[in-house]
C-alpha cells in the first residue's frame, strides 16, 4: 500500500502543521490519489493576493507600514514587491480564510469588496482544492487621482 494523503498548510503544531485527507489505496485507487501533495500557507496567500490585485478598482495592498516598507523594498535592485503584502491567510484541513488590507482607487467600496472576493474565492478555491470559507476585507485608504507617488531614487525632483 502507498501513502495516498494529501496534506495542506503548515503552523506551530509539534507535526509541522500538515493534515492528511485520506482516500482509497490499492491499485484500485486513481492516480491523482496515490502520493503526497503539500500546500502552504504561503501558496494560499500568494494566489489570493495574485487574484486580489487582478480586480479592477484596488490601488494597492497592505496597511500603511507594510505599504512604506514594500515600497522601499521594491526599489532595492533584484528585491521586488511582495505579493503576499497585506493578505493573511489560515488554512485548514479541508478550508481557508482570507484577511486582505486593501486600497481602493475612488471607486464603489462596497461593489470592489463582491469583486474582490469573488476573484480570490474562485482562484483559491480552483488552485488548491480548499472551500474558502470567509474572505474578510479591510479598506485601510482610498488612493485619489490627483495623489501622486514619491519619486524613486533614480527620478530626480529638477527636469
Amino acid at each position: 500500500m502507498t501513502d495516498n494523503s494529501i496534506s495542506i498548510g503548515r503552523d506551530s503544531r509539534p507535526d509541522g502543521g500538515a493534515h492528511a485527507l485520506k482516500g482509497p489505496t490499492g491499485a484500485g485507487a486513481p492516480a491523482e490519489t496515490r502520493g503526497k501533495t503539500t500546500i502552504a500557507d504561503g501558496v494560499v496567500a500568494k494566489i489570493a493576493g495574485m487574484a486580489a490585485r487582478e480586480v479592477p478598482g484596488i490601488y494597492n495592498l497592505g496597511a500603511g507600514m507594510a505599504r512604506a516598507f514594500g515600497a522601499m523594498r521594491e526599489r532595492v535592485p533584484g528585491a521586488g514587491g511582495s505579493v503576499t503584502r497585506g493578505v493573511k491567510v489560515e488554512v485548514g484541513e479541508r478550508q481557508a480564510a482570507v484577511d486582505l488590507d486593501v486600497v481602493e482607487y475612488g471607486v464603489s467600496i462596497v461593489a470592489v469588496a463582491g469583486d474582490v472576493r469573488t476573484n480570490v474565492i474562485s482562484a483559491v478555491e480552483r488552485m488548491t482544492g480548499l472551500e474558502v470559507v470567509e474572505v474578510n476585507i479591510a479598506v485601510d485608504d482610498v488612493h485619489l487621482p490627483d495623489e501622486e507617488e514619491e519619486p524613486g531614487p533614480d527620478e530626480g525632483r529638477v527636469r
